[in-house]
């Protein structure tokens, strides 16, 4: 198990370094001076040479992509400075340890750096650190009622196979794979927070905390998520209902259910004790996969519905040319993208005591 888990973290930090490389080089190809754009467009040129030195972009591109693997690398490399005794500028890393120096070079442990904003000016770390909660909440709510109602609904239509239910929900799968997310935003909004608001007390536009109408600060508004999380489920609860269907279909079919069915047993415990379980692999796959799809595909959704996410950051931040927000929020997309994928094979194990993972 360490082996294999050693092996999935090195692919996984080949990958991580194949994102940043292609982000770093693409986004510095775009159109437009980063330094005019940290200084807004009425800067002079004294300024902007200032801070072009600042950001090290006086220097040559391979040499810019050395000191971002350097930023971003937790174990760094930097000269030694005698001002203050300090090795590392006070105004990136808020914190670090020093583990040696080799020649006129000293090795730090760090936390990550993501650079600054052009536009606000802030650590890029510090803004994700409040936009990506949110998105995170809104995956897992979605995720959790598309679990909970898909396999419920597929649980029911592999029972009753051929059935008038079965018939209805293999048409509401194939409605609900067809519906676009961005467009059933928008439908559920207008039907939901707009027609029917005088019933169901739904906001069109809302995030997780909500301004006091007083303005006496914020308060927690969990009925804001409602409309996003249930257009983001949509999708993968058509595709968990019918895999559910397929999967339990095919453990119906093994002897030690039809031994269980000959001792008597009702179709509520062959389902729950024997059946389910041994299921729920392909499930694991399929809620793994739309998980990580929801945390970076959720741009749409949370911009049409103003939820304060990361979809939220990076559509401001392209409308801004913020740059380094745009790729420090895509960076910790594909490491979480990562994670969730090594985790997902780890569980296999679990679940089925017959994979041997080597």
């Amino acid at each position: 198990m360490l082996q294999f888990i050693t092996k999935r973290l090195g692919y996984g930090f080949l990958v991580l370094f194949g994102v940043v490389s292609l982000v770093f080089f693409l986004f510095n190809i775009l159109p437009g001076d980063a330094a005019r754009m940290s200084l807004g467009q009425r800067a002079d040129e004294k300024s902007v040479e200032i801070i072009k030195r600042d950001l090290g972009l006086d220097k040559p591109l391979f040499i810019q992509y050395l000191y971002y693997l350097n930023d971003l690398s937790p174990i760094s490399f930097h000269s030694l400075s005698k001002e203050n005794g300090r090795y590392l500028d006070s105004t990136k890393y808020t914190s670090y340890s020093k583990i040696l120096n080799i020649g006129n070079e000293v090795v730090v442990i760090k936390k990550p750096y993501l650079r600054r904003s052009y536009q606000s000016k802030r650590q890029v770390s510090d803004i994700l650190s409040q936009a990506f909660p949110n998105t995170i909440l809104l995956a897992f709510v979605s995720m959790l009622f598309a679990f909970v109602v898909g396999v419920c609904l597929g649980s029911l239509s592999a029972i009753y196979k051929d059935s008038w239910f079965d018939k209805l929900n293999l048409s509401t799968i194939v409605l609900g794979m067809s519906l676009p997310s961005f467009f059933a935003a928008i439908i559920f909004a207008w039907i939901f927070a707009y027609l029917l608001s005088d019933y169901t007390g739904l906001s069109m536009f809302g995030s997780l905390y909500s301004v006091d109408s007083f303005g006496r600060g914020e308060y927690l508004d969990l009925k804001n998520i409602i409309l996003p999380a249930f257009t983001l489920g949509i999708r993968p609860l058509a595709v968990i209902s019918e895999l559910t269907k397929t999967s339990l279909l095919d453990v119906f079919s093994q002897d030690y259910i039809r031994t269980a069915k000959s001792k008597g047993l009702s179709k509520i415990k062959i389902l729950f004790n024997h059946s389910l379980k041994n299921a729920m692999n392909p499930l694991v796959t399929s809620i793994s996969g739309w998980f990580a799809s929801l945390l970076a595909g959720a741009v749409f959704v949370e911009y049409i519905f103003d939820w304060k996410g990361v979809g939220v950051t990076i559509v401001d931040g392209l409308e801004k040319y913020d740059f380094p927000v745009v790729m420090g929020a895509l960076l910790v997309i594909c490491l979480m993208l990562v994670l969730i994928n090594i985790i997902t094979d780890i569980l296999y194990a679990f679940l089925d005591p017959r994979i041997r993972l080597k």
